[in-house]
C-alpha cells in the first residue's frame, strides 16, 4: 500500500542525492492553493446571499457575513493545508525565518477560541492565520513550479477521493447554498443538513490535500516530518467526516442516538486516540521512508574512475 515516500531519502548519503529527489516539484501544491482559492470564493456568495437564520452559527448577512465566513475558512482548514505546503516549498528552497514564520501564524489556530464552531463569525484573531496563509502562498508562488509528483499509488488516491466524495456530496451541495435530495427534511425544527458549510467536508478539503501532497514524498529530501502530518491530516479528515456524517444521516433520521464523538478539537478522547493511531497506520503502511533514494539508485561512476582497461 505504498502511496508516498517509498525510496524518499532521508538525507543526502555520499554527499549525493538521485537528480529525482533534490528537488521536490509544487505542481500539487498549485492546485491546492486552487481549491482553496475556490472554496473561499463559494463561502463569500454563499453567505452573502443566504441568511443566517438558515447557516449556521453566524450572525451577519450579506456582503460582511460573506467577508466573515470566508476569513474564518482561511483559519480552517485552510491554515492546516498551508502549513503541509510551506514544509513542501522548504525542502525545495531550504528553510528560512519566513517559512518558520508561516507556519507559527498557521499554527495560532490551535489556540482555543480563535475558532469556534459555536461562533463562527470573524473575530480580529483571526487575521493572524490568515496573515501566514498569504506568506505560505507568497513562498510558493516564489518557489516557481517544478514538475508533477510520484504516480504511483494514484488509484489508491482516486479510489478514496470518490468513495469520501459520495458521502461529502449533501455537504458540497449545501457549500454552494442548495440542499441535497432529502437534505431539507426537519429535525428538531431544522433541517437535518443546513446550509453553507460543514466540518465534514472541511475534513474532506484536508484529506484530498494530504493524498495531493503525498505525490511529492518521493522526491523529498527530508520527507518524514511531511509524510507524519499527512498521515495525521487524513485521518483527522476521515473522522471529521465520520463524526458529521453520522450525526446527519444516522442519528438525525432516528435510527440510533448515539454519536460519534468530535475531533474538531484536540483532547484526552477515545475518538482522538483512535484518530493517532489511524494517522499512524496510514504513515507505517503508505507514507513511510523506505531509504535514500541515491542509496536504492546509486549514481554512475564518473569515467575517471571507471577500471581502465590494461
Amino acid at each position: 500500500m505504498d502511496i508516498g515516500a517509498e525510496n524518499a531519502g532521508s538525507g543526502p548519503r555520499d554527499g549525493q542525492f538521485s537528480q529525482r529527489s533534490a528537488r521536490p516539484g509544487l505542481a500539487e501544491a498549485y492546485v491546492v492553493w486552487a481549491l482553496l482559492a475556490g472554496w473561499a470564493v463559494i463561502d463569500l456568495v454563499t453567505y452573502s446571499r443566504i441568511e443566517p437564520d438558515d447557516l449556521y452559527h453566524v450572525s451577519h448577512g450579506g456582503l460582511a457575513g460573506g467577508l466573515s465566513r470566508a476569513l474564518v475558512f482561511l483559519n480552517f482548514p485552510a491554515a492546516p493545508a498551508a502549513i503541509a505546503i510551506v514544509v513542501l516549498v522548504a525542502d525545495r528552497t531550504g528553510w528560512s525565518w519566513p517559512h518558520a514564520l508561516a507556519i507559527a501564524l498557521c499554527a495560532v489556530i490551535v489556540v482555543p477560541g480563535v475558532v469556534d464552531q459555536a461562533h463562527l463569525d470573524a473575530e480580529w484573531i483571526n487575521g493572524v492565520p490568515a496573515l501566514g496563509l498569504v506568506i505560505a502562498l507568497v513562498l510558493t508562488l516564489r518557489a516557481g513550479r517544478g514538475g508533477w509528483g510520484e504516480p504511483r499509488g494514484d488509484p489508491i488516491r482516486i479510489a478514496v477521493a470518490v468513495v469520501l466524495g459520495i458521502l461529502a456530496l449533501p455537504w458540497m451541495f449545501a457549500l454552494v447554498g442548495v440542499y441535497f435530495p432529502g437534505s431539507h427534511v426537519v429535525y428538531h425544527g431544522e433541517p437535518r443538513v443546513h446550509l453553507g458549510e460543514h466540518h465534514g467536508l472541511e475534513g474532506y478539503l484536508l484529506v484530498l490535500t494530504a493524498l495531493l501532497l503525498s505525490r511529492q514524498l518521493p522526491n523529498m529530501r527530508h520527507a518524514t516530518a511531511l509524510a507524519a502530518y499527512l498521515s495525521l491530516m487524513i485521518a483527522y479528515g476521515v473522522g471529521n467526516m465520520a463524526n458529521d456524517a453520522w450525526y446527519e444521516q444516522v442519528v438525525k433520521r432516528g435510527w440510533i442516538d448515539w454519536r460519534i464523538p468530535s475531533v474538531l478539537e484536540p483532547g484526552i478522547t477515545w475518538m482522538w486516540g483512535l484518530v493517532i493511531v489511524a494517522g499512524a497506520a496510514i504513515f507505517v503502511t503508505a507514507f513511510r521512508q523506505r531509504g535514500n533514494q541515491a542509496a536504492t539508485h546509486p549514481a554512475a561512476p564518473s569515467p575517471s574512475s571507471r577500471t581502465r582497461p590494461r
